[in-house]
Order: structure tokens, then sequence, then C-alpha cells
């Protein structure tokens, strides 16, 4: 596994010289859930879910300033925006339409289109392969071991826990050139030969998820998927069968998620949808009547 090497906050130096600070010195991380939020008009609830495992559409946001987490902003960094998960936070990011893979540090709220579930910075997309501001059907996966210790470093009051979890199996992965075009071509082919965070992997004492995340690529297969609108997932098949009807008029339907928790084994969908903007439309009639749905991939 790979060590990152020592982490130093120079906060009371930075101080002393006047507040000046570099995109490589974030201010650094508070925790941070937050009370629920009106953004685009839909609700937003956060939580604190270290097993976050969701698809959506991802967009390239930008911000002036801090993050909500209290770091610097920046653009060049591998860092994203979501609406609702504990900040910060390490998530693994898939272009599902490419398999292009990247690792990103969560330290915002965002983004600040209803229809979107992560907002990425400028340089996480272009590693992700993005053409230009189309929206991204991403999964994110947060790295569990990695996310807790990002809490308990950013909340020293939090007590360690021990995180056990299943061998994964062996998985076939290159690092990538970066994308034709891209002016920061030699900063990545450097960093493609670090290793990036596996699944499975775990920190030792010593460990820490570095402020700016190193630029590695990883191919999987690609899997796009069709669109769709989520309208609540439910443990029980009745209480989904009842949420189906009151969606009837929509073209409700059930379904179910490997990926889902059993608590939410039953899932409620629109769709499926031929282009972002028929999803959208979707999601905009569903909202009265479940006002966190959200956009999928399924």
């Amino acid at each position: 596994m790979r060590r990152w090497g020592p982490v130093v906050l120079l906060g009371g130096l930075i101080l002393a010289l006047g507040g000046c600070k570099t995109p490589d010195q974030p201010a650094a991380a508070q925790y941070l859930l937050g009370r629920p939020y009106q953004l685009d008009g839909v609700w937003r609830y956060p939580r604190e879910d270290f097993a976050l495992n969701e698809t959506g559409l991802a967009m390239v946001y930008e911000r002036r300033g801090a993050t909500m987490s209290g770091e610097a902003f920046d653009g060049s960094a591998l860092a994203a925006a979501h609406p609702t998960v504990q900040l910060p936070a390490l998530a693994r990011v898939t272009n599902l339409e490419n398999g292009r893979q990247i690792l990103v540090r969560v330290n915002d709220r965002g983004p600040d289109n209803a229809g979107r579930s992560l907002g990425l910075t400028r340089r996480a997309s272009e590693l992700l392969g993005a053409a230009g501001t189309t929206a991204l059907r991403i999964r994110m996966e947060v790295m569990e071991a990695e996310s807790r210790r990002m809490a308990g470093d950013a909340r020293p009051e939090m007590p360690a826990l021990a995180v056990k979890t299943a061998p994964s199996g062996a998985v076939q992965a290159e690092s990538l050139a970066p994308p034709p075009g891209s002016a920061q071509a030699s900063r990545v082919q450097q960093a493609a030969a670090a290793p990036a965070v596996q699944a499975g992997a775990r920190l030792s004492g010593a460990d820490a998820v570095p402020l700016r995340l190193p630029e590695a690529v990883t191919q999987v297969q690609a899997r796009p998927g069709q669109l769709a609108v989520e309208c609540g997932g439910f443990s029980q098949p009745d209480y989904a069968n009842a949420q189906r009807e009151r969606l009837a008029r929509l073209g409700a339907y059930i379904t179910t998620d490997y990926y889902a928790p059993r608590d939410r084994a039953f899932i409620v969908r629109l769709g499926p949808f031929r282009d972002v903007a028929s999803a959208e439309a979707a999601m905009r009639r569903a909202l009265p009547l479940v006002p966190d749905a959200r956009i999928v991939v399924e």
C-alpha cells in the first residue's frame, strides 16, 4: 500500500505571514454535516454515510473562496462537491461512459443544479474525459476507511473505529495517458506512476489522505447505462408498491439494485429516459410528490 507521507498543517505560520496561501497549502478541513437546506428548489438532508455508493450525473462547478469544509477551492485539484455526504471524504468517481476512474476529495456542498448529484473541479472533469460542459454519467463510491480517518482528523474528538471488510478480489487496471490537449500533461504523467488508493486498502497510523490528491487515472470497463429518476427506496415491497401507486401517472415501477443497502432494497423509479433533458423533466414532475427525487444511472 502506498504511504502518503506526513501532512503538515502550517496554520500558525500562514497567519504569521499575513494569511497568504497557495493551492498546495489549503486550509485545514473542518468536519461538516450541516442542517437541511434548499438548493435549486430541492431540499437536501446531509447525513453521515461512509458506505455511500450511488450513480448520477456530474457537472463542472466553480466557487470563489473557501469550500464548505473550510478548505480553499482549487479548480486544478481533484476535488468535488456533494449535496449530502459528510465533509471531508475520499471518493472514487467512475465515468460510466468511458470507464475512467479517479479519486477525489469531497470537501464542498453542491452543485447548484438539482439534476446533478456531484460537482467536479475542472481538472477532475478533464481527467475523467469530459467533453465540454456535457453532464457525465458517474458512479461515486465513498472510500470508507480513508473517509473515517479524514473525519477523525477533522474532528479530533471523534473516536477511532476499527473497520473490517471482506477482502476484495483482484481487479485488472492500468494507468492512462492524460487526455489529449491537456495543459498539465507532464504533471499527470509524473503522477501516473504513483498508485491510487485501491478498494480494500487500509491506512496505518502514519498514513493520511493528502490535502492534494495525486493525478492517477485507472481504466475499468465502461457501463454507460440508462437514465432514470429515483423516487425512494424501501425495506418492504408493500411500502414500495404504495409509492409506485402514488406515482402511477408518471409511469413508476419497482426495481432492485445490487448496490442498495437492505433498508432500501425495493426502489421506485421513473423511466428509463433516452437523454438528460427527458430525465430532468421527469424529475421536476416528481418533485412535488417526492422532494428528494434524483436522477440515477441504471
